[in-house]
């Protein structure tokens, strides 16, 4: 079994009357399956409202699944009464890395989560050195957060989970509210760390450049997954992913327009480099 697996996830959002009575459900995740090893960098992708965050709140038990079962590290979340045990094995980065933040000073924040895990000080001094480096972000230590970039709140944001060594870090649009510069930044980041420290990291975005590098993609439309892949498998499906309304790369769009125009290259190119390898054949 992998370090994150879901088998027939499903979830409903309830709506209550003014009487506290059920009105009405809405199935947000349905029937999903996943089996995510240890040290994998593992994509989800899904155009707004797909329930892609909403599955990623349950990969760290931030919401718990209305039927099926889901394990973390072996243990299945609906029977884990101290669930922030769970959380302690799966870290969460959010969207706005501002709701994350709460320190004044970056090493206080970065330290912030292992002093309320009871790590003593030595140690706590320790992890945030550590993790700073890992995330690019020791010559900010002393700033304040508030007069950082967004790229650099969302590296101290990484920075503080990585803190608690987690074994599987789960990004939930941390790129969102970014400028191109930072998503670059953020995502060598959220690489290094999958390729140095073998976390398992899983990545929910709708931009699909930053998905090349994944080994795994799962596509969700509805609630449910409906592709799942390598990037190379699921960019080479143009056609299917512009029906549940996504895009490609555009180097692999770019690809995919040549060889409907007749040149001899494959499909699902993700690189310039790759395209120049194959125009040059």
């Amino acid at each position: 079994m992998g370090i994150i697996k879901a088998c027939k996830l499903g979830f409903d959002y309830l709506k209550y009357d003014e009487d506290g009575n059920v009105q009405d459900t809405q199935r947000a995740v349905n029937n999903v399956n996943l089996d995510i090893e240890a040290g994998e960098f593992v994509a989800i992708l899904g155009h707004n409202g797909s329930g892609k965050s909403t599955l990623a709140k349950h990969l760290n038990a931030l919401l718990l699944p209305t039927e099926g079962t889901l394990w973390i590290d072996d243990t299945v979340t609906s029977e884990e009464p101290q669930l922030w045990k769970l959380r302690q094995k799966a870290g969460m980065v959010f969207q706005n890395p501002d709701n994350q933040i709460i320190g004044t000073v970056v090493e206080e924040d970065v330290g912030f989560g292992p002093e309320n895990m009871g790590v003593p000080t030595e140690k706590i001094w320790k992890r945030v050195e550590e993790s700073l480096q890992k995330t690019g972000m020791t010559a900010y230590r002393h700033h304040s957060p508030n007069k950082l970039s967004g790229g650099q709140k969302q590296r101290v944001a990484i920075a503080g989970v990585m803190a608690m060594r987690p074994k599987c870090i789960v990004l939930d649009e941390p790129t969102a509210m970014l400028d191109p510069n930072g998503r670059r930044e953020v995502l060598e980041a959220v690489q290094e760390l999958n390729r140095q420290e073998n976390v398992t990291v899983i990545l929910i975005t709708h931009y699909m450049e930053e998905v090349i590098h994944a080994d795994q993609v799962y596509v969700m439309d509805g609630g449910n997954v409906v592709m799942e892949g390598t990037p190379r498998e699921i960019f080479s499906q143009v056609d299917t992913l512009k029906h549940y309304r996504l895009d490609v790369p555009q180097v692999t769009l770019l690809a995919h327009e040549l060889r409907k125009s007749g040149v001899d290259i494959p499909e699902g190119i993700l690189t310039t480099e790759e395209l120049v390898s194959a125009l040059c054949q």
